[in-house]
């Protein structure tokens, strides 16, 4: 990797003393994840002893490879460079010592993966519980999408369905599929708002029935209430639950009203449990993306766990 003399000569860090790839390897955990922290994690070494190896790279060297910020690090273009550089030989290196070498009879580890709780156990499971019976081994995690990502810089998942694309680029992430959003009540609440005054008169009618929501600042509420009546929603919830198949259930009883994505309450909607109050022609679309940990994983059932999600959003 080039670098300059004090005279200006360029140099090759290959002319020094040859890298250590001990050194390299931290590096790399280091790019990938973020933070000291977060890489001491993966490589089960200590913080103290990532920041002085980083250090040891940075002399040798003689640049800077990440700049230190409050909450991790950010990777400079010297360490850019160096990270196309050597990732590919060092993935390569590891998928033979992890193993124990070659032909070693190893049982896959287990695939762990994580994702919104509803999304998980109404789609990803159904579509995963097939690869059971070929000996795939899972452990679910369920949580919001900033905290999840931050597991899979840190090595605790595989995999992880997130709601929003990721910053930066560590991760990989492939769309995975669209999530319509629409405003339902039960029959007896539709009847007595009018489907037809929503359409005609906007959210006005909606005043003074109870809203159900999964937090205390509606999110989801709010983004319908901005992008398909182009107002501020205003109000608070008559009952929030921290799982929207719990919001889901509260308004097909008769709770109120909500706004659900339309995957969630398919069944709802076609048995008519549910009805929608209004369908405008541009409803608010939310994509979710499957995201890998950073690395090239040498567990087979990993890239089978991936191509069988992707596979099954197609469909959703």
């Amino acid at each position: 990797m080039p670098h300059r003399e004090s005279n200006g000569t360029a140099t090759s860090a290959t002319s020094a003393a040859p890298l250590d790839l001990s050194l390299l390897r931290t590096f790399l955990a280091v790019h990938r994840a973020g933070s000291f922290t977060a890489a001491a994690r993966l490589l089960g070494l200590s913080q103290p002893t990532v920041t002085t190896q980083i250090r040891s790279l940075e002399d040798q060297l003689g640049r800077e490879l990440f700049e230190r910020r409050p909450r991790g690090v950010v990777s400079t273009s010297v360490a850019d460079e160096l990270a196309a550089q050597v990732a590919a030989p060092l993935d390569a290196l590891a998928t033979v010592t992890d193993r124990g070498g070659f032909g070693a009879d190893v049982v896959p580890e287990p695939v762990h993966v994580a994702g919104p709780a509803e999304l998980l156990c109404t789609r990803v499971l159904p579509a995963l519980a097939p690869l059971t019976g070929h000996g795939v081994r899972l452990r679910v995690t369920t949580g919001l999408t900033d905290g999840l990502l931050e597991g899979l810089r840190g090595g605790r998942f595989d995999l992880a369905i997130a709601t929003s694309r990721p910053r930066g680029r560590t991760l990989s992430a492939v769309p995975l599929a669209d999530e319509e959003f629409v405003l339902v009540a039960a029959p007896a609440w539709a009847g007595r708002i009018g489907r037809d005054r929503v359409a005609a008169e906007g959210p006005a009618v909606l005043h003074g029935a109870p809203l159900i929501s999964y937090a205390e600042d509606l999110p989801i509420a709010r983004r319908y209430w901005r992008h398909v009546f182009g107002v501020r929603l205003t109000g608070q919830a008559a009952i929030t639950v921290p799982d929207l198949r719990g919001v889901l259930a509260a308004v097909v009883a008769g709770a109120g009203i909500s706004v659900l994505p339309r995957y969630l309450c398919l069944d709802e909607l076609a048995s008519g449990a549910l009805v929608t109050l209004l369908d405008p022609e541009d409803p608010p679309i939310n994509t979710a993306y499957l995201v890998r940990r950073p690395g090239v994983s040498d567990n087979p059932h990993v890239a089978l766990v991936a191509e069988r999600i992707l596979a099954a959003g197609r469909t959703w």
